[in-house]
């Protein structure tokens, strides 16, 4: 009688389980598909009866107004729930910058340089296209400067199956830094007056969330607390609680140490794999930012009432909706390639060998698809419910709609060329 050999036991950490499941849940284009469905959700109610009870539960108040939050529901989504969001993008930025794609200056050029360029032509094109209609319209700049990760991401996971990873990696740099710039321009710009013993009081508990993750703690109910209690400080100052997300996201640490790490599994001889707890809550509050926070904000951002062909009309003659329109997709694109062409001349910042222009050219495109970030910044350059505010969430909207076509569109002709090849090395469609 013949025995079959033990078949090694997997062994898995909890929290390696819960990042498989993570990966599947936070997919690029499981999170697209959300954002995307709670957009086209949030449109059709507020063009058809419903517009009515769409209204009002968005506009709902409630909270406390002693400490400034006496808000409307869709404010709270706007600095509550998208604080989570930039929670999440604080941790990744930190975790790109110790350890990731940003920690090596030459390799990080180009696509650091990119977005600048990126930020710096869509700003000049609205500044231009609104040059003429004074102070208030010019407060719109920022709006076309900002890329939307979660639908960029999920557009290339679509389309580009059979392009270079490198190209991935290039538009999540270029993403990364362009968050980080639009994180700069809401505290610095979209900021009237700052209470700086408010700010003052923010930085205990700061201190305190800090202190705890260096040395390990991961109890919600510990952290959590804290983390409020920063929002709420923050949001007290004038400053856009977002930016509380951020810099709590900055205070965690990304190497593990003795004290603040997470086993993730076991290598080949059995012993521990450790993660720091950066990435650790990243994959935690990841799944919460892209499966709910954000879909949430978007259902109530981007419910804008078009009036019809009238509407539509009075919004796209609006120079504010024009240089929105014009910036995404024409200036976005227009920045990276230029800037990337310009820098990639110098031999020690040369394009990964894999990439190719046109990859670039629709990579630039998709770049232009500006949603959410943009509508937060229309609404803190105008205020929520204006006119000039709806006109914003237009010229998002179709921007970054044609944007998402003409870039989806050559990435997905370039990937079915790519795919040809692999199939037929020789040259010949199959």
């Amino acid at each position: 009688m013949s025995t079959s050999p033990t078949r090694p036991r997997l062994r898995l950490a909890p929290h390696e389980l819960w990042r498989g499941i993570r990966s599947n849940a936070r997919s690029d284009v499981l999170g697209g598909s959300f954002l995307l469905a709670a957009t086209v959700a949030a449109l059709i109610l507020a063009n058809t009866p419903a517009v009515s009870w769409y209204e009002s539960v968005r506009d709902v108040t409630f909270g406390i107004p002693e400490l400034h939050l006496d808000l409307s529901v869709g404010a709270w989504a706007a600095d509550g729930l998208l604080a989570i969001f930039f929670f999440v993008v604080g941790l990744e930025l930190k975790e790109e910058f110790v350890t990731g794609r940003l920690r090596d200056p030459r390799q990080a050029a180009l696509p650091i340089a990119a977005a600048v360029g990126g930020v710096i032509v869509p700003a000049v094109i609205f500044a231009v296209i609104n040059a003429g209609n004074g102070a208030d319209a010019l407060r719109g700049w920022a709006i076309p400067t900002a890329t939307d990760i979660a639908f960029a991401v999920a557009v290339i996971a679509v389309v580009g199956r059979f392009l270079p990873p490198a190209l991935r990696v290039f538009l999540l740099t270029l993403a990364i830094i362009d968050d980080l710039i639009a994180i700069t321009i809401i505290a610095t710009f979209y900021t009237d007056t700052i209470s700086l013993p408010w700010l003052t009081l923010a930085l205990l508990p700061l201190a305190g969330f800090a202190f705890l993750v260096q040395k390990g703690v991961r109890a919600w109910w510990i952290l959590l607390p804290l983390a409020v209690a920063v929002w709420v400080c923050i949001h007290a100052a004038g400053i856009h609680a977002t930016v509380a997300g951020v810099l709590l996201g900055f205070v965690v640490p990304v190497v593990p140490t003795e004290r603040a790490r997470v086993q993730v599994g076991e290598d080949a001889e059995g012993e521990p794999l450790y993660d720091g707890l950066a990435p650790h809550f990243a994959d935690r509050w990841g799944v919460v930012a892209t499966l709910f926070a954000v879909p949430v904000f978007a259902f109530f951002a981007a419910g804008v009432t078009i009036g019809g062909l009238d509407g539509l009309r009075s919004a796209l003659t609006d120079p504010i909706a024009i240089g929105i329109i014009v910036g995404l997709v024409a200036g976005k694109p227009i920045g990276i390639l230029v800037t990337t062409f310009l820098l990639s001349r110098i031999p020690a910042l040369r394009l990964d060998e894999t990439l190719r222009w046109p990859d670039l050219t629709g990579m630039a495109f998709i770049a232009g698809i500006g949603f959410t970030v943009s509508l937060l910044v229309g609404e803190l350059a105008y205020g929520a419910s204006s006119v000039a505010d709806e006109h914003v969430k237009i010229g998002v909207l179709l921007g970054s709609l044609i944007a998402a076509v003409i870039g989806g569109s050559i990435l997905a002709t370039r990937s079915s060329r790519a795919r040809r090849r692999q199939l037929d090395p020789g040259g010949h469609d199959l």
